[in-house]
Parts: C-alpha cells; sequence; structure tokens
C-alpha cells in the first residue's frame, strides 16, 4: 500500500516540481515570482486541444503546445514583465496578478468559460500492474518526463554559454551587464525555460484531468509557490525538493486521513508545510542561486 502511494506522490510530485522550477529560474534572475505561470499551463491544455480538433496527430499537437507555451511566456516577459523589471517587487507582483487575470478573462470570453474535453489517446489510458502495484500510463509517462526534464536542465545550465550566462545572473545581475552580456536575452532565456516547463506541467495535468478550462492552471501554480517556499525560494534543487515533497504530503494525506476529515486535506497539507518552515524558515535548501540542480 504504501509503495503504491510512493507511486502517486512521485507523479503528482513531479507535475508540482516542474512548475515549481518554472517558478524558481525566473526568480533567481530578477526576484519576480511570476503568478501568471499557472496560464502558461493553461495555454498549453487550449493549444494541444485545438490541434488536436484541426486534426493534428498527438505527438505534432504536443509539440504545437509546448511551443505556444514557450512563445507565450516569452511575449509575457516582452509585453508586461521587461518595462517594469527595475520596479520594486511589489510592481513586478502585482504585474504578474495583472497578467494572470488578464488572461483568464480572454481566456473565458474568447474560447470558454467551461471545461473543454481533451482527446487523450486510448493507449495513455491504460495501467501497468507490477505485482500487486498499480500505476498507470500517464503516471509512468509523467514520472519518466520529470525526470528527463530535470537531467535536461541541468546539462543546459552547465554545459551551454546560455545556461553559464544565466547562473551568473543568478550570482549577480549587475555584474553579468558589466561583463558584456546582453541582460536582456538572458531573461528572455529565462522566461522561455520556465514556458516549456509550464507546458510540459500543463501537458500533463491535463493528460490526467481530460480536460481544460480558464481556471485550470490557478491551483497547481498555488501549490508550486508552496512547493518553492518549501524548498526555499530560488533554488533549483529546492523547488524539485519541495514539490516532490508536497506531492508525498498530498497523497499520503488522501490515503490514510480519516473519510470525515478528507475535505480538510488541503488545509492539513499546509499544516505540515508550517511545520517543516518553523524548522527551517529558509526552506530544505535555500540558495539564491542556479549554480546547483
Amino acid at each position: 500500500m504504501f509503495l503504491q502511494q510512493l507511486l502517486n506522490a512521485l507523479s503528482l510530485g513531479g507535475t508540482y516540481a516542474l512548475l515549481a522550477l518554472g517558478l524558481a529560474v525566473v526568480f533567481s534572475i530578477i526576484g519576480l515570482i511570476n503568478f501568471a505561470h499557472g496560464e502558461l499551463m493553461t495555454v498549453t491544455g487550449y493549444a494541444i486541444c485545438f490541434a488536436l480538433i484541426w486534426g493534428l496527430p498527438f505527438p505534432l499537437a504536443v509539440i504545437a503546445g509546448l511551443s505556444v507555451a514557450m512563445v507565450a511566456a516569452f511575449l509575457m516577459e516582452r509585453v508586461a514583465f521587461r518595462p517594469v523589471r527595475g520596479a520594486s517587487g511589489t510592481t513586478l507582483l502585482l504585474t504578474s496578478f495583472a497578467v494572470s487575470a488578464i488572461l483568464r478573462v480572454l481566456f473565458q470570453n474568447l474560447i470558454s468559460a467551461r471545461p473543454i474535453p481533451v482527446s487523450i489517446p486510448a493507449s495513455l489510458s491504460g495501467v501497468l500492474t507490477v505485482g500487486p502495484l498499480h500505476l498507470g500510463m500517464i503516471q509512468l509517462i509523467s514520472i519518466i518526463v520529470t525526470l528527463v526534464m530535470l537531467l535536461g536542465l541541468n546539462l543546459f545550465l552547465h554545459r551551454t554559454m546560455a545556461g553559464r550566462a544565466m547562473r551568473a545572473a543568478a550570482e549577480d545581475f549587475a555584474v553579468l551587464r558589466l561583463m558584456g552580456l546582453r541582460a536582456n536575452s538572458v531573461v528572455a532565456t529565462a522566461f522561455v525555460i520556465s514556458g516549456l516547463l509550464a507546458g510540459v506541467a500543463g501537458l500533463l495535468w491535463v493528460a490526467q484531468r481530460g480536460s481544460v478550462d480558464p481556471l485550470m492552471g490557478a491551483l497547481p501554480v498555488l501549490k508550486a509557490f508552496i512547493a518553492a517556499i518549501i524548498g526555499g525560494l530560488g533554488s533549483l534543487s529546492g523547488a524539485v525538493a519541495g514539490g516532490f515533497l508536497l506531492g508525498f504530503i498530498e497523497v499520503i494525506l488522501q490515503a490514510y486521513l480519516p473519510e470525515s476529515l478528507l475535505p480538510y486535506r488541503d488545509a492539513f497539507a499546509i499544516l505540515v508545510v508550517i511545520a517543516v518552515l518553523l524548522f527551517r524558515p529558509q526552506g530544505l535548501l535555500a540558495r539564491k542561486t542556479l549554480v546547483k540542480l
């Protein structure tokens, strides 16, 4: 029973970890908590949905959805956040809330206020059985994709010039400019990567839900923010640890709480998070850097 719940926690925690990573990448460089990050999940879901409606094969629909998420993240940075980059943290935070609210209103009025079903291939709805353990194909894919994305991001940060520039920006953004590197390019790259991470998380979320709606990204991004806080804001390894820890807490509470207390699961989860922060106020792995993943 415990091993089964551990697999479920890895699947859910992986989605939280991807979202928390996207938040941490941007925060490490410009100090912004982008609460419009959840709308990138929603954009991915709608892009995949309409690509399938227009007759594209599922793999091409996935590529289209991830591409739209990265382009949306780039435009978000260019149009909304670059003009206020030098402003206070409060201004940046309010801007992110404004972008999130505007996108939700656009989704509700230009697309639909109700959930739209997404046709997921039947091959992804199977269940893999290994002894007493039962793991859905979507859950298995979620775990594998999360690990691949973490490895890919680690290699990008340590083996490419753009990755090294992002790490340098996380250490000292002002010195980065003095070294002659283009700060705008570094920040735009960080947003594009965060868009890719949000897109992958949105794909996994839609695959499990089977539908997309304007508010789809609201709760996941809030929990990803909590995961980033648990791990330590600005720490990529902390974001991963916080995501998996939050997923584990939610799954264990769902499995072992008495039925009468299940409606209060999220409240109990927040209590556990508060308990963790009482002992580690700066987070589990607090580092305001991209040096380690």
